[in-house]
């Protein structure tokens, strides 16, 4: 991975001022490790570039392991700033709410643009955000109990329609390999027959990036009878087999 960075950076005209982390990440629900971290944080000081940090799903994880910070790293706040969001932690999608802490002189940069180019949110939201913060604690792990509960049903139900599901250690989705017999046809159509053929939702991998194909992602956006239910769904889908769904063309013989 640093390779490729470092040859993006040597290559890039003009060259890159920033690198932005995302752990727990969306769409894989990849778990940073502190190691990473500390790599990441010299290659950042060796190139004089910034980390820019999206902790947004840091309070999502599951097994009672924490993901770490970049900012545990001695010295990452030279070149870090962390940014998180109320959305996942405190239920409150869509207020438009979040923070940032690091580096002195990035968030100085970054309260002089925006006192450019906004009048910060609503002075009730920014309230409320201010008494989730201060007030108790208990509803982040009922929230944490409320998505490990909808990952082991998802796990256990779709591996019993016949669909094996890497568990998820942190974040609100599962980055999901494409069933055996349909791994010829792609994320983008597999997506979209599941739509077709059981009513079940998922993102193709592909919309995520080259990298993302052979992959869809799983939103446990819903509770675990809803779950249980798209698993059943899902079954009759897998067991019709590729070769029964019209308008499939596998990726080989695309142009």
């Amino acid at each position: 991975m640093f390779s490729a960075l470092e040859k993006a950076i040597i290559h890039s005209i003009p060259k890159p001022i920033a690198m932005i982390a995302c752990y727990p990440s969306n769409p894989t629900a990849y778990v940073a490790s502190l190691d990473f971290y500390k790599d990441l944080v010299a290659f950042a000081k060796k190139h004089e570039i910034f980390i820019l940090s999206d902790l947004a799903y840091a309070e999502l994880y599951f097994d009672g392991v924490p993901p770490p910070s970049v900012l545990q790293v001695p010295g990452a706040i030279d070149v870090t700033v962390e940014f998180t969001s109320m959305s996942k932690t405190f239920s409150m999608a869509g207020w438009r709410m979040g923070f940032a802490v690091g580096n002195e002189r990035i968030i100085a940069a970054l309260t002089r643009v925006k006192s450019y180019l906004d009048y910060g949110a609503f002075t009730p939201v920014q309230v409320a955000a201010t008494a989730a913060l201060n007030g108790p604690q208990d509803c982040i792990k009922e929230v944490r109990d409320t998505y490990r509960k909808r990952r082991d049903a998802l796990v256990e139900s779709f591996g019993r329609a016949g669909w094996d599901i890497p568990p998820p250690a942190a974040s609100m989705f599962a980055w999901a390999p494409l069933p055996e017999k349909f791994r010829d046809v792609g994320s983008m159509a597999f997506a979209t027959l599941m739509v077709e053929k059981s009513g079940v939702v998922v993102s193709p991998g592909v919309a995520f990036g080259e990298h993302g194909e052979g992959y869809v992602r799983i939103a446990m956006v819903e509770n675990e009878q809803r779950i249980r239910q798209a698993a059943r769904n899902i079954r009759r889908f897998l067991e019709s087999g590729v070769e029964s769904l019209h308008n499939v063309v596998p990726l080989a013989n695309r142009r």
